[in-house]
């Protein structure tokens, strides 16, 4: 039985060796049976070896006669390997949206390593995933149904996005039909799309100060004039909105990212009648709408929309996993057939038997039950990470953003800003992961409530015992300074 390792090898040797000029073309090469015994190889292996290069063109065969090398390969002088010189700017060029994509500073997807306590925000637990249920599930979906194994519709399976109208009603309050719902890859797809359809070079988008900073550098590839808004305890500060038209402003009303505040309904419906009143889009991203402590969450701003204004992200990144790649839209009419066909463009549809498989756990009651259960077990979380915060951190912190979400935000009033880049590479060095808040903003300090050192520390991935240890070795880091 011959080995494609050995294949492989022996197409090498001969390329090499004719783009030196070691085979002359015309020259005869061995037969296969001497060559198999020269290279200790079988003779298929070698009969094999001919027939990969005379596909490619380096050999020729005629019955009857040994193979040799082609005719109308190039001169080998002039043949070479490719180069790996980069070639001129003026003879290729990116796009303009390429060479403003390659410009951007984007985040270096973070590196858990073992044993290392990590306050990552937008992480979740191992054990929040429901991996028995999701699993027969799966298999239960595929069996059931064949189709599901061919291309399906690019707005999402007809299954899900019936199951998501009736849940978004009874979780959100949201009424919408069955076809203003697009399945996507995730909230960051959901921008993608809302900024490739609805920004252009110079066009204005107003986003939160601090903000998400996926959906910023989205809207700056494009082209857009990016202006921050202050954010305050109400959320966007709607009194700071310029009367320009055909603007586009996105925000996170229920759980601002990454400070925490919950926008009031009455700047909500400012918000709303700015929209309408300046032909403005609202991008409505549901953040963390699930997780709120205490409280029952506040009307959407879809639901109180009468004009059409809102277009509504939502997603199963924190209540199952970000692996999943998976959320959905929920459209104005006159937007859902450019964003089906955008949608069908950009990567054909989301995989359907992951939705499936969604849609079974929504129509069974076992999403919820499992929102309720993980809710719970991150509300016990935050109490933990907030007490350990207490009892081992200076006087001076101040905590914010509590009240809901899988993050908080500590500022460190005996910090500069500029200190910390040391603080982190400190809490780095003892085993402990601890994230700015600075990259999060985007006019500087301008804009900064507080002036001093800003952490957002995630809790959802780590177990109360993981996040007590952390909170205590984080307090070493800060007395080294």
């Amino acid at each position: 039985m011959q080995k494609i390792g050995s294949v492989q090898r022996v197409c090498e040797i001969f390329r090499l060796k004719i783009h030196a000029g070691e085979l002359s073309p015309g020259e005869k090469l061995s037969s296969t049976r001497a060559l198999a015994s020269d290279l200790g190889v079988s003779r298929s292996t070698v009969v094999t070896v001919y027939e990969q290069l005379v596909s490619e063109g380096y050999i020729e065969t005629a019955h009857g006669s040994r193979a040799r090398v082609s005719l109308n390969l190039p001169h080998p002088a002039k043949a070479h390997r490719p180069s790996l010189k980069p070639i001129p700017s003026e003879q290729r060029k990116l796009s303009a949206y390429g060479r403003r994509t390659s410009a951007l500073k984007l985040p270096v997807t973070p590196e858990i390593k073992p044993r290392e306590i990590n306050f990552l925000y937008g992480a979740i637990a191992d054990e929040d995933f429901p991996r028995l249920m999701w699993r027969k599930i799966y298999n239960q979906a595929l069996m059931k149904r064949q189709s599901s194994l061919y291309y399906a519709a690019p707005e999402g399976a007809a299954e899900l996005r019936s199951e998501l109208q009736g849940y978004l009603l009874r979780a959100r309050g949201l009424s919408c039909s069955q076809e203003q719902i697009i399945i996507v890859q995730g909230a960051q797809q959901a921008i993608d799309l809302c900024a490739r359809l609805l920004v252009e070079p110079g066009s204005e988008v107003l986003m939160e100060e601090p903000c998400y900073l996926g959906a910023r550098l989205n809207f700056e590839a494009m082209g857009a004039n990016v202006s921050p808004i202050t954010v305050d305890e109400q959320g966007l500060m709607c009194d700071q909105l310029p009367n320009v038209k055909n603007a586009l402003v996105y925000v996170t009303p229920s759980h601002q990212f990454p400070l925490g505040s919950v926008m009031s309904i009455s700047r909500r419906r400012e918000l709303l009648a700015w929209a309408a009143r300046n032909r403005c889009w609202i991008i409505e991203d549901d953040y963390d709408s699930e997780f709120r402590y205490g409280l029952k969450p506040v009307q959407t701003l879809q639901s109180l929309d009468v004009d059409g204004s809102v277009i509504y992200i939502g997603t199963f990144s924190k209540t199952l996993s970000p692996q999943l790649r998976l959320g959905y839209l929920v459209l104005p009419a006159e937007l859902v057939k450019v964003f089906r066909q955008a949608k069908q463009l950009t990567d054909r549809h989301t995989p359907s038997p992951d939705q499936l498989v969604i849609a079974q756990l929504i129509q069974s009651g076992a999403y919820e039950r499992h929102i309720r259960r993980v809710r719970r077990a991150n509300e016990t979380k935050r109490a933990v990470l907030i007490e350990a915060i207490q009892k081992f951190l200076p006087k001076r912190v101040e905590v914010e953003g509590t009240a809901s979400g899988l993050h908080i935000v500590v500022w460190l009033e005996d910090f500069q800003i500029e200190d910390e880049p040391n603080l982190i590479a400190r809490a780095k060095a003892i085993g402990i992961g601890i994230w700015s808040i600075t990259p999060l903003y985007s006019a500087g300090d301008k804009l900064r409530r507080k002036k001093c050192a800003g952490l957002v520390m995630g809790y959802a991935g780590l177990t109360p015992t993981e996040i007590k240890k952390g909170v205590a070795r984080l307090a070493q880091a800060i007395q080294q300074n």
